[in-house]
């Protein structure tokens, strides 16, 4: 049995867990389903575009890996903008990042649904995305363990499907056989227009959504209260970060782009279900349907055990009904869960009354949300820093390298990447979803300052230096 952590948790994520759902959270639908519009934008240059991206998401992910061991914390984001910015940062954060997983959550069972609509055509749309949400939502209400085990598997089933792709691919490559093994080369990468086919600007653009690729990395950070060994099990799954990117994305990609070169593929289809087609797999299609609903499973099922911490957090600090700070018998916020799953109802209904809208419906405000999200952790961390370097507060026992300066080097990341959503017409939606988000904050925050006892004001101040 676990033990209990400061907050009330049940300390229920082994290593192997912490390890398996920091590798599933580096994969998802976005490298499954979306990379093929960005292939076909970006030519063989995609691969630098990830592994540029990747670069930064591990600025971030030491930036939060540092404050996670200086106070792990499952409130990890808000906590820390809360601490270092503060309470009003505190609490958009919080908001934002549960509304990031609530409308995730909404996208995915879309998903969802229509991969089941693959194999039976038959069953209505929303009839498969309620199945879902209900089944995994009894996974997060019964223990961490559980849903600790079911996101473990999810996560083999995709690592091992682009484990398989490379090696299939490697043997194309170096061996020559199946229907690609005459046209299959490492040439492929340069020989049909370069590297940049389409222009080095055109390249960059796609930069917005390769970015949504990697939402969800950070969710490590959301377990680190309720991981057996913080110390030691949050530094690992962070180091072995860039190799997870380095194989899973630049790997997969490199393999991918050799087999089969990039003109070939196109947005609207799965780039590996592509590649496996080329080479002759029977039942290609089958098998990477089933993994990409995998992936979506995973997300949503992620999307959920996060949206209930946060809520708890946010209650905590006066920022959410106390309601939503309670834990159940077994240790889960199962009153914030089951708002949050309420909340992903919506998509049920938006796949009832309009199945061939519904994801493009709920997607847009994913990559902004997720954005503020690692921006919060990397203004943290300068704070932090700054902190430390002041001797107010203690170090951390897993230095950022190079301290503050790839924090900022990232934060202008960021910036760069938001100001490329905001020129493209397509993807400006988001900020204006944004915009719209922020308002509703502000009058949030307005009424909680408004209520006597001031509830924003109403945590308590606490000192860490002497931790």
């Amino acid at each position: 049995m676990g033990t209990t952590s400061e907050e009330g948790y049940e300390r229920g994520l082994g290593s192997r867990q912490v390890q398996m759902i920091a590798i599933g959270g580096a994969i998802g639908v976005g490298l499954f389903m979306k990379a093929g519009a960005n292939i076909a934008k970006a030519g063989p240059s995609i691969i630098l575009m990830y592994a540029l991206a990747g670069v930064v998401i591990f600025f971030i992910m030491r930036a939060l890996g540092e404050l996670l061991l200086y106070r792990p914390v499952t409130g990890s984001f808000s906590e820390y903008a809360r601490e270092f910015l503060g309470p009003f940062f505190g609490y958009v954060t919080g908001w934002t990042y549960w509304l990031m997983w609530v409308v995730t959550g909404m996208a995915e069972l879309t998903a969802a649904a229509i991969y089941i609509h693959f194999w039976f055509p038959s069953i209505p749309q929303w009839v498969s995305a309620l199945v879902f949400l209900v089944v995994l939502f009894g996974v997060n209400l019964i223990s961490v363990k559980i849903f600790g085990e079911v996101e473990f598997w999810f996560s083999m089933i995709k690592v091992t499907a682009i484990i398989g792709m490379i090696v299939i691919g490697l043997g194309v490559l170096t061996l020559g056989f199946s229907d690609a093994g005459d046209t299959a080369s490492v040439s492929n990468l340069w020989s049909h227009h370069g590297v940049f086919p389409n222009g080095i600007g055109d390249s960059l653009m796609t930069l917005q959504g390769v970015m949504f690729a990697y939402l969800a990395v950070e969710l490590v950070g959301v377990t680190a209260g309720e991981s057996e060994d913080p110390e030691k099990t949050l530094p690992k799954a962070i180091n072995t970060l860039p190799w997870r990117i380095l194989i899973f994305y630049v790997g997969a990609l490199l393999v991918l782009l050799s087999v089969v070169k990039w003109t070939e593929f196109s947005a609207g289809e799965s780039p590996f279900v592509h590649a496996f087609s080329v080479i002759g797999i029977p039942f290609a299609a089958g098998i990477v349907n089933f993994v990409v609903l995998t992936a979506a499973l995973s997300s949503c099922n992620s999307g959920m055990y996060s949206t209930g911490r946060m809520l708890r957090d946010l209650a905590a600090n006066g920022e959410a009904p106390a309601s939503l700070g309670k834990l159940s018998a077994r240790k889960t916020p199962a009153v914030g869960i089951t708002l949050s799953v309420a909340l992903m109802g919506i998509g049920v209904v938006l796949n009832y009354l309009v199945p061939e809208k519904a994801f493009e419906y709920v997607t847009s405000v994913a990559t902004a949300a997720g954005i503020w999200a690692w921006a919060m952790i990397l203004v943290s961390h300068i704070r932090y820093r700054s902190a430390v370097r002041a001797g107010r507060l203690r170090a951390s026992s897993f230095p950022a390298p190079g301290g503050a300066i790839f924090s900022w080097v990232a934060l202008i990341f960021l910036i760069f990447v938001t100001g490329l959503i905001a020129y493209d017409k397509d993807a400006r939606i988001s900020l204006y979803v944004g915009a719209g988000w922020a308002v509703c904050l502000a009058i949030g925050w307005a009424v909680l300052k408004s209520r006597g006892p001031r509830a924003a004001d109403a945590a308590p101040e606490r000192e860490y230096a002497a931790r």
